[in-house]
C-alpha cells in the first residue's frame, strides 16, 4: 500500500494538497500542520524518470514545485539526510 493510501485512510476526513505525478515521493504526514511531506530527492528522481537531466528535474523542482505556494495546506518538501 502506498503511503498516500495510508494517509488518506487514516485522515479520511482531511482535504490534502497533492503534488500531482508524485504520489510515490510521499513519506508522511505533519499532524501539526495537517500537511503531506513529500522528498525532495525523490521528486527529482521522478522527473529524471520522466526524461529530463538532473540539472533540469532540479530546475523543475525549484521553480514549479517548491516555489509554488499555493495557501494554507502547501505540502511540505524535505530533504533526507542518511
Amino acid at each position: 500500500m502506498k503511503v498516500i493510501d495510508q494517509i488518506l485512510e487514516t485522515y479520511p476526513e482531511e482535504d490534502f494538497f497533492i503534488a500531482d505525478g508524485f504520489d510515490d515521493a510521499i513519506i508522511g504526514f505533519d499532524e501539526v500542520e495537517r500537511r503531506l511531506v513529500y522528498d525532495i530527492d525523490e521528486i527529482i528522481n521522478i522527473l529524471i524518470l520522466e526524461g529530463m537531466t538532473y540539472e533540469d528535474a532540479l530546475e523543475h523542482y525549484d521553480y514549479n514545485i517548491a516555489g509554488s505556494y499555493i495557501g494554507e495546506g502547501t505540502p511540505i518538501y524535505i530533504r533526507i539526510f542518511k
